[in-house]
């Protein structure tokens, strides 16, 4: 990069040096950047921007829509989660699968980290775990004083193993678009499970994911149309 030596110093002293797209990007190539990091840089950034844009539908609009969609998919796991893993909306066999989405308060992160049903129920647990707190980790950097995602980082620096992770591990990932999982869920096939997720974000309102967990159609499993009740099995916050 053709900076000074001042900006240099500016840089790496958080002393507020003006960082321009063409600047950001010129960074990412001399660091190697990948493209989850480059996603964290540029949100780190721009963590205080505000997306919203003149004539913007209401801020309800967003999740509405998602919930409308998720509801065409309901023979499929789906659920919508906000930028610190809090369920919003689920389909009846995300319940039928997962009952403790079912729970007040349910959050996606906190189960998958520090619930025991979670490292029963997730094949390769430990690979999770570093691909979830590398999520936490990127949220971390772009969600500056999300006081959410701080309280949730406080929990799982409480457990050993994630601490002792968190600490070795420093990968960010941004999404988990396209990851391919097992799963062992008796209950609904005796048969591991394979399974890849499929993640959506709305414009405008990044902070809530959308994501459908499709089996692998190598492997066919009985997927239930429904929940144990079809009226309270699926939860609606919107």
């Amino acid at each position: 990069m053709e900076v000074s030596e001042r900006w240099y110093r500016n840089l790496e002293s958080d002393a507020g040096v003006p960082l321009t797209p063409d600047a950001l990007m010129r960074l990412s190539t001399a660091l190697a950047l990948g493209p989850d990091e480059r996603l964290a840089l540029y949100g780190n950034v721009h963590a205080d921007a505000d997306p919203a844009v003149p004539g913007r539908t209401v801020d309800g609009a967003p999740r509405c829509a998602l919930s409308q969609l998720l509801a065409t998919q309901e023979q499929f796991p789906g659920y919508l989660v906000d930028q610190a893993w809090n369920i919003l909306d689920h389909t009846p066999t995300m319940a039928t699968w997962f009952p403790w989405v079912l729970e007040p308060g349910a959050n996606l992160l906190r189960w998958v980290l520090l619930s025991a049903e979670a490292r029963e129920q997730l094949t390769d647990w430990p690979g999770h775990a570093g691909v979830y707190l590398a999520q936490l980790r990127f949220a971390l950097v772009t969600s500056r004083g999300d006081r959410q995602l701080g309280a949730l980082l406080d929990e799982v620096l409480d457990d050993p193993e994630c601490r002792s992770r968190w600490s070795q591990d420093l990968n960010v990932i941004a999404y988990r678009q396209g990851h391919r999982f097992r799963l062992r869920l008796p209950h609904v096939s005796a048969e591991e499970i394979t399974v890849t997720s499929q993640v959506l974000l709305p414009a405008y309102r990044q902070e809530i994911r959308y994501v459908l967990l499709l089996p692998d159609p190598a492997t066919p499993t009985p997927i239930p149309t429904a929940g144990p009740d079809p009226v309270t099995s699926r939860r609606t916050r919107t």
